[in-house]
């Protein structure tokens, strides 16, 4: 693939300098895909065809499967609460770089960048030191965009336009894990997690390795899983591992709501099937105030966690040493 791709279009830059927040989905080892919301907060690089979101080492896991295997996708699948107007759905592949130390110059850009997102930053003695770490700690992941496509639909309807590298074959159908397809959590109780989550997204391997995210609606369930449904021809057939992520967010993130699961995907002639493997929850409390000093206490616990036992040094180490693929 190339490093880079053909300038995309002003639709595609529109949706990536407006959304507020996007799913990102990174492969694992055993060639499945995980799933995650993040807000980019409009870091776009056009000309450097460059997109950015942070994290933080409390987040390791990410972080060291991204350091691994940098072939990571975003999905700008909603515009609720951003800015940009178009209706398209656009899911952009490259391969990502962790800037583990950021310059104090990039970390005061990002405070700019993030005030029209997530409203005006708190300062003054007690919120400087509350923030430290949320603001001076963070992680870059770059990515160098290497394929974006663009349907005119949110639901990924109509006609596929790909700028950049010429969009994949069809993956082969995967071996089923050892310990069966099934469903390894309750599905009754996943569907009722996500009941009030209007956002839900699957994603998988392709075949040149980069995660495909595709928007999905659960139509039913039952004890052998979930029954999605998925504008034709967008999933391959067959059996897969893949990563499924349901949320929801109000205005500046404020009392956001996310279920990540892995599992498996059947694909057949009848539909999509979805049988979760693992489920893991995050929620935020909806009150702007307690949300800042929750995540200005969960990043200084982060932070002393990640030093005391190792995991900052490991990233290093890991950036260090570069992918592994």
């Amino acid at each position: 693939m190339t490093s880079t791709p053909a300038r995309w279009p002003d639709a595609a830059q529109e949706v990536m300098k407006g959304d507020l927040t996007v799913a990102a989905a990174y492969v694992t080892p055993a060639g499945g895909a995980v799933i995650t919301s993040v807000s980019p907060l409009g870091l776009v690089d056009r000309e450097a065809g460059r997109l950015s979101f942070t994290t933080s080492i409390g987040f390791p896991r990410k972080l060291e499967r991204i350091l691994r295997d940098p072939r990571v996708s975003l999905a700008y699948h909603t515009r609720d609460h951003g800015f940009a107007g178009n209706s398209s759905y656009v899911l952009a592949q490259g391969t990502a770089s962790v800037d583990l130390r950021p310059s104090p110059e990039r970390l005061a850009d990002l405070i700019r960048a993030s005030e029209p997102f997530l409203g005006e930053t708190k300062r003054g003695r007690v919120w400087d030191w509350l923030l430290r770490e949320y603001h001076q700690e963070r992680v870059f992941v770059d990515i160098g965009v290497e394929r974006v496509a663009l349907w005119p639909d949110l639901t990924a309807g109509g006609t596929l336009t790909v700028t950049g590298s010429a969009w994949p074959r069809t993956p082969p159908a995967q071996q089923p894990p050892k310990n069966g397809t099934g469903p390894r959590v309750d599905v009754t109780a996943a569907v009722r997690q996500i009941r009030s989550m209007p956002h839900r997204l699957l994603a998988y391997r392709g075949a040149d390795g980069f995660p495909v995210i595709l928007p999905v609606a659960v139509t039913g369930h039952d004890g052998t899983g979930l029954r999605l449904d998925v504008p034709p021809g967008l999933l391959p057939p067959g059996g897969r591992r893949a990563g499924l992520l349901a949320h929801a967010f109000r205005p500046q993130c404020v009392g956001l709501g996310m279920r990540t699961f892995t599992g498996w995907l059947t694909v057949t002639d009848d539909g999509a099937h979805y049988a979760p493997h693992t489920s893991k929850g995050l929620a935020a409390p909806p009150y702007k105030t307690l949300l800042t000093v929750s995540n200005g206490l969960l990043a200084k616990y982060g932070l002393w966690r990640a030093r005391r036992d190792g995991t900052a040094a490991r990233l290093e180490r890991l950036a260090t040493r570069g992918p592994a693929v």
